[in-house]
């Protein structure tokens, strides 16, 4: 416990410290999200490259307290290539068939490494379907998520403190390790980030964190008791993936590319509901508390009792989406139409207040 302290200590200091020479490096060459005044109503321009603060946090404070087996290395590599990825596509010049090649690259990297879906009751090419699934899917639904101050490195924080329980009770140092540092990184980061942002993650950072929770999450333990506990990973990073399917549902209805920017997301939706921004951030992170605790629980109980948990859950988020698709969102609709530039790689950062 003691080094996982250490590794926590490490990475919120390094992440404190290099976040505002982030911010110093990404005004000084110009890496700043402007506004537009039709989705984008920031103040003034504000910086990225918080993401790259974040990554050399999480890898130092790994290098001076945890042993760097292959499995760690393969996943380190593998987040260095999405956080590349994302530091070239915050300069706007990738397309997103180039972005989702480069993420493909990533996960190969990772099942090279060992770090993948494995069923005993599967056979071996499911196994790899689901894996790659499973990776493309958290890894964007991060990105997606990426859309207000403080929201996305605030559910990937709260999302790691779940997982790194599920860690710690299954004895696994090397995914306990890592979740750890991940968590002190996002910390140290949410000093700049809540609202009012000084500096925002970007790309670089929201495909960084949502390659290492989704692949942490993928091969920790959870079928202990019986099956329904597999489910316990899709509980604890529920908040990213509901706001993802949600949005592409209702892009789906309105007959819009399902990779446009569009204000369609449940935060957005809240916010239009009259909540303010760190309102709706802390609604947020409780709601991925109250998931990730129902993930937890599901493990320890019975399989009937879990089976009972998860199908309550499942009816309640979709009594929460009936509600949600019923916002009137038209006004914002209509600005994101307007602004047919707009990449969805930044779909919500543009409506930032």
């Amino acid at each position: 416990m003691f080094l996982l302290a250490l590794t926590f200590s490490l990475a919120f200091l390094l992440s404190l410290y290099g976040v505002p020479l982030a911010r110093r490096a990404a005004l000084k060459y110009g890496m700043v999200d402007h506004p537009d005044g039709q989705l984008k109503h920031q103040r003034e321009p504000v910086p990225y490259l918080g993401g790259l603060a974040i990554y050399l946090a999480f890898l130092v404070s790994l290098a001076f307290t945890f042993e760097f087996r292959q499995d760690v290395l393969g996943l380190v590599l593998a987040g260095t290539l999405v956080m590349m990825l994302g530091l070239i596509d915050d300069f706007g010049v990738l397309s997103p068939g180039t972005k989702l090649a480069g993420q493909f690259l990533a996960v190969f990297v990772l099942i090279k490494s060992g770090i993948r879906i494995e069923i005993a009751a599967l056979p071996e090419w499911l196994d790899l379907a689901l894996t790659v699934l499973w990776m493309i899917g958290i890894i964007n639904a991060f990105n997606l998520l990426d859309i207000m101050d403080g929201l996305s490195a605030g559910v990937g924080l709260v999302s790691a403190a779940g997982l790194l329980v599920v860690a710690i009770l299954n004895g696994d140092t090397t995914i306990a390790f890592m979740l750890t540092a991940l968590a002190g990184s996002l910390l140290g980061f949410l000093r700049y980030n809540f609202h009012p942002a000084t500096i925002y993650m970007g790309d670089a950072g929201s495909l960084f964190i949502g390659l290492v929770l989704g692949a942490l999450a993928m091969i920790g333990q959870y079928g202990g008791r019986h099956q329904v506990s597999l489910l316990s990973p899709v509980l604890i990073l529920g908040i990213p993936i509901f706001d993802t399917w949600f949005v592409m549902y209702i892009r789906y209805l309105r007959g819009l590319p399902l990779f446009m920017g569009s204000p369609d997301h449940m935060a957005l939706r809240l916010r239009q509901w009259g909540m303010t921004v760190p309102q709706v951030v802390v609604v947020s992170y409780l709601a991925t508390a109250v998931l990730g605790g129902i993930g937890l629980v599901v493990m320890s109980v019975e399989e009937q009792t879990a089976l009972i948990l998860v199908g309550l859950t499942a009816a309640g988020l979709g009594i929460v989406a009936l509600v949600m698709k019923r916002v009137d969102m038209s006004a914002s609709s209509k600005a994101a139409l307007q602004s047919t530039t707009v990449p969805a790689r930044r779909g919500g950062e543009e409506a930032r207040p």
